[in-house]
């Protein structure tokens, strides 16, 4: 079976993390998500590593949820999809509070929890083709484990639009937005990123990890644990309504939702 998420290290302590479901787009579902916890976990622990490099095998960097799946963790038990739900954001907040430098490069789609990667990286270099989008309500379902992480990054103003229409944003728009550092052209990614890999490494690894660490907490991102259990819950719950049942339905199906009542003109 072929690893969903590859990870290497250089000799300089460069270690690349690769999606790699290239034929779903990179689409996360419960392994994706227990191979980037074990991953990055792994990495934080060895002390030879000094940044990360987050990037997607194929066409696009990251596609959101397999809605599949999705489809198929509403049939779960209550305290089996809180549990989904518990592992879906201690990666995001785990990648939000990794002690390291970590730097996502975005090519091609990147969608839903795939803009909650984005949002939790400490540099994003998007190429010119990369397309954005905060699709979650469009389905049904809800993007409230990465809410705090994108308000943070693209500001609550952008947030309350995108999350709302799920419309789609180029890497030129999401730059001017936060979410994005660096537009660099098709192609051009590793040659973007190299000296930005190059200027952290020349700072003091405990220094980063201290100023990195300050920052979060200034924030308002060292989630808490009641407020952590809130947002966990209140995703679980929303992944097994009618909503969402519909939504997906929709999607699998490739017709308009219930609730749609048809272009007005």
């Amino acid at each position: 079976m072929t690893d969903v998420v590859l990870c290497s290290v250089d000799a300089r302590g460069v270690a690349t993390v690769t999606l790699n479901r290239p034929e779903r787009n990179n689409a996360y579902n419960g392994e994706v998500i227990n191979a980037l916890i074990a991953g990055m976990e792994s990495l934080a622990a060895d002390p030879a590593v000094r940044v990360v490099v987050i990037r997607g095998n194929g066409k696009h960097f990251q596609a959101g949820a397999d809605l599949s799946w999705l489809k198929e963790m509403g049939q779960l038990s209550p305290l089996e999809n809180i549990e989904v739900s518990r592992r879906t954001a201690s990666a995001i907040q785990g990648l939000t509070e990794f002690p390291k430098p970590t730097i996502a490069l975005i090519h091609g789609g990147c969608f839903g929890g795939g803009t909650g990667i984005a949002a939790a990286a400490d540099i994003v270099i998007a190429s010119e083709d990369a397309i954005f989008a905060i699709t979650e309500a469009r389905w049904g379902v809800m993007a409230g484990i990465i809410v705090p992480h994108l308000n943070a990054a693209m500001g609550v103003r952008n947030v309350r639009r995108y999350a709302l229409t799920c419309e789609r944003f180029g890497a030129r728009e999401a730059k001017e937005m936060g979410l994005v550092h660096q537009v660099c052209a098709e192609g051009g990614l590793d040659e973007a990123a190299a000296p930005v890999i190059d200027n952290l490494l020349m700072s003091a690894p405990e220094a980063l990890a201290q100023t990195k660490r300050r920052a979060l907490v200034e924030a308002g991102l060292d989630l808490s644990g009641s407020h952590f259990t809130e947002l966990v819950e209140e995703h679980a719950l929303k992944r097994q309504s009618d909503e969402a049942k519909e939504g997906l339905a929709s999607f699998l199906e490739k017709r308009p939702p219930s609730w749609y009542p048809g272009d007005a003109t």
